[in-house]
């Protein structure tokens, strides 16, 4: 470098090093590309500058940083540039500097939008994190007219330099917080799937959740339908999810095999890519479609669009996410197994229960009431006026009803503990589907009229308990086959008709049991 070069470099120096502190205090990286772009103009008097982020894996700018547009002009550029070709795609693929005095005289001079500001002058380098290039900084319309001169190469190549290792640091920082914010998002869903959450509100959750973390337009989790498509069964959007519930993917699409063999999908543009084909597509860009498969079990598939034009989906993200995806689908199967096994305990407790009552209970309750039947029949013989035989007989009745009342709660007990019906006519048909547990046959179950409309919850509460009496009282009769419930309700009343064909005496068969209410 001559002298004068020198001594024309040396006022550039402490704007070189303030701006090499400056890229270097920030580790937010969008904040740090920001400040490299700005640098550069100042350092170099460039007019514009622009710092364009590649995705390596297809070749494209993912985002440009620029300095010296106003926000109209960069609204007027429709597209970012082509760097598969031309001048920048130089600069990229062979990972060297590039200076021209007209950019307008280079047959390499392709790839620009239109809007893109005209330009002669140029200079570009690459920005290299460790040995991968993290994309191009380039500055054109050197000011006052002239070429930018091989200073100006010398000073973007230091700042270039410091900008990757500053780019490197940002991005270790960036990727541990957001590493960070999705390890925290598949925890919170694995404690709160754990916390017993029924199984749509499970779904929601790790849609809700997937959706925030991954900055998606929406989180949707589609399961496999009998007919080998797979259906939106939970949906979680900012607003109104709409039609998105409910949506499905017919058998034989393009995407659907990959889905069922539990191979995520990754799509760049959801409304143009032709494996897409459900009407909701029109609304979403970019898209992950991850698999909910743990142990070799396929759950579901849980997918993250995000709006149209949105930001795709780097290699971190779709790593993380697919962690998220594995982790959510652990969480749900281990939920699953989780109420399967209370249930089963629930269900074996009420058994044991039962089973005491029955075994224990009615038993020594029908032994001493045999034994004070025949106290009564021979106190019969005693003098007149003597009221033990009566008080033997009450006795006999209050052992009875007894009975009736334990048998009543074993028949309760049977009953499953949740997921009861909430109409009336299904709770009529889960008392006699508990009875046939004890009974060993099904009581046939004939309603007539609007019995679900008809009949106000007070009175169906009645009818329930006078039906549990009425099995209660028909399991206790010998050689019962059958059971005929009859529920006939009018806008007037409701009457309720218990039919069996068990013994109740020698010679003696069948027993009916109406019970009616006014409406």
């Amino acid at each position: 470098m001559t002298r004068s070069g020198r001594h024309e470099e040396e006022p550039r120096l402490p704007v070189l090093l303030e701006a090499v502190l400056n890229v270097g205090s920030e580790l937010e990286l969008r904040s740090t590309l920001q400040h490299i772009v700005d640098s550069a103009a100042e350092l170099c008097s460039a007019r514009y500058a622009a710092l364009g982020v590649v995705d390596p894996e297809r070749v494209l700018l993912t985002e440009l940083f620029t300095a010296g547009l106003t926000d109209e002009e960069r609204a007027a550029i429709p597209r970012l540039p082509d760097v598969r070709s031309g001048v920048l795609g130089v600069v990229l693929h062979t990972a060297r500097p590039l200076l021209l005095e007209d950019l307008s005289e280079d047959p390499r001079a392709v790839g620009f939008p239109p809007g893109h500001p005209r330009m002669r002058s140029f200079l570009g380098v690459p920005i290299r994190v460790h040995k991968e290039v993290f994309g191009n900084l380039y500055l054109t319309e050197k000011r006052g007219g002239g070429p930018f001169t091989g200073g100006d190469l010398a000073l973007l190549r230091v700042l270039a330099s410091q900008a990757g290792m500053a780019i490197g640091n940002a991005r270790l920082y960036e990727t541990a917080r957001r590493r960070e914010r999705w390890i925290e998002g598949a925890a919170a869903v694995t404690t709160t799937l754990l916390a017993g959450k029924p199984a749509a509100d499970a779904l929601m959750c790790v849609a809700e959740r997937a959706r925030l973390l991954a900055d998606a337009a929406a989180g949707v989790v589609l399961q496999p339908t009998p007919e080998g498509g797979m259906e939106i069964v939970a949906a979680s959007t900012p607003g109104d999810p709409g039609d998105l519930v409910g949506t499905a993917i017919a058998p034989g699409s393009p995407v659907l095999e990959q889905l069922l063999g539990g191979e995520p999908v990754f799509i760049d543009d959801s409304a143009t890519d032709p494996r897409m084909t459900t009407h909701v597509r029109e609304r979403f860009g970019p898209s992950m479609m991850l698999p909910l498969q743990s142990g070799g079990q396929l759950i579901g598939t849980l997918a993250l669009p995000r709006s149209r034009g949105g930001p795709a989906y780097d290699a971190v993200d779709r790593l993380l996410a697919s962690q998220f995806a594995s982790q959510a689908a652990l969480a749900l199967v281990l939920a699953d197994a989780q109420h399967d096994r209370e249930q089963l305990a629930v269900y074996e407790d009420r058994d044991r229960i039962a089973r005491d009552l029955h075994d224990l209970v009615v038993q020594r309750l029908f032994a001493t009431e045999m034994m004070l039947e025949s106290t009564r029949r021979r106190a019969a013989n005693a003098p007149s006026g003597d009221t033990v035989g009566d008080e033997l007989g009450r006795a006999v009745d209050e052992l009875d009803s007894t009975i009736q009342e334990v048998r009543t709660a074993i028949f309760a007990l049977q009953q499953p503990p949740t997921d009861a019906p909430t109409t009336f006519r299904g709770r009529v048909m889960r008392e006699t589907g508990g009875a046939a547990v004890l009974l060993g046959f099904q009581p046939s179950v004939h309603f007539a009229g609007a019995v679900d409309a008809l009949v106000p919850e007070p009175v169906a509460a009645e009818l329930l308990t006078a039906l549990r009496g009425a099995l209660a009282a028909a399991h206790r009769r010998s050689e019962v086959g059958s059971i005929e419930v009859v529920v006939d309700a009018t806008a007037e009343r409701v009457r309720l008709t218990v039919t069996d064909d068990g013994r109740t005496d020698p010679g003696t068969r069948g027993t009916t049991v109406t019970w009616e209410s006014a409406l």
